[in-house]
């Protein structure tokens, strides 16, 4: 792909195409290029240092293909890497991943919400701001559901194995009275379904992405750089990881056949596929 005209989406793995997914479906006539960093997945237990490297190297590579915007979707990326992002390329606009803190302290009748993410995530800066910014009175639980983002890129969506690491977050959380849970991983939404057979319909589930992909419209407006493409955007996924196994989890995962291409990670640098 060598247009100028794309959106540049990333993240360590699958996870990020929940928001590649709404993006594609709220702007359709946008030419979408996703980077899944499978290589490097999980980034949630890395070095920040580390995760901002990878999140540099990618986006040097979206920026080479034409991106006009990129999205870092991947909420331990954007804890880490965001702000630094934005200092490095001044005149790229980005559009990251902020745990849904806000909505979900809104529509709380218990006063007792739960968030689900990362380490990395709940060590940054953005998760803490945003807690204190929008969650004064209100008791915000929240766990790190180990290995459940090594399960999603197995695609164990529905195995025991995946329903134990969720029983093992969420039910202290039910204990407490969570009414509103905020998936603060982008791998999360794709284990919804599970969730919400857990905590019941009486929990909120909250999936940023719709509010990511109206940020990106938003931006895109603002700054007239809307998606001219005709007959509908074109979307393309590259992965540093296996494509053959992506190519075939992605109609599992999204019920999509789109193009999954292999990206070799370099030293420094990313190395396109064969076009």
């Amino acid at each position: 792909m060598t247009s100028t005209d794309l959106i540049g989406v990333f993240d360590s793995g699958v996870g990020g195409l929940s928001v590649l997914r709404e993006i594609h479906r709220q702007l359709p006539g946008e030419n979408l290029l996703f980077v899944a960093d499978q290589a490097h997945v999980p980034y949630g237990s890395r070095p920040l240092e580390e995760v901002r490297v990878f999140a540099e190297v990618i986006t040097r590579y979206l920026l080479s293909r034409g991106a006009k915007l990129i999205v870092v979707a991947c909420n331990t990326a954007s804890a880490a890497a965001l702000s630094y992002l934005r200092q490095r390329f001044p005149k790229t606009p980005f559009v990251g991943m902020e745990p849904a803190v806000k909505p979900a302290a809104e529509r709380t009748q218990s006063g007792v919400v739960g968030v689900l993410a990362t380490p990395a995530t709940f060590q940054g800066k953005l998760y803490a701001s945003v807690v204190d910014r929008f969650a004064q009175g209100v008791t915000v639980l929240q766990d790190v559901c180990p290995g459940l983002v090594e399960q999603i890129e197995r695609g164990e969506l529905t195995s025991p194995a995946t329903a134990a690491i969720l029983e093992r977050a969420l039910r202290p959380m039910l204990a407490q009275g969570v009414d509103c849970l905020v998936m603060g991983c982008t791998h999360y939404p794709f284990v919804i379904p599970l969730i919400e057979e857990i905590v019941g319909p009486g929990v909120e589930v909250i999936d940023p992405a719709p509010a990511v992909a109206r940020q990106v419209e938003r931006v895109l407006r603002a700054r007239g750089l809307q998606g001219k493409a005709s007959g509908g955007g074109t979307v393309r996924v590259l992965t540093t990881g296996d494509a053959a196994k992506l190519r075939a989890f992605l109609p599992r995962l999204l019920g999509e056949r789109w193009p999954v291409e292999a990206l070799g990670f370099g030293e420094g640098e990313l190395e396109a596929p064969e076009t």
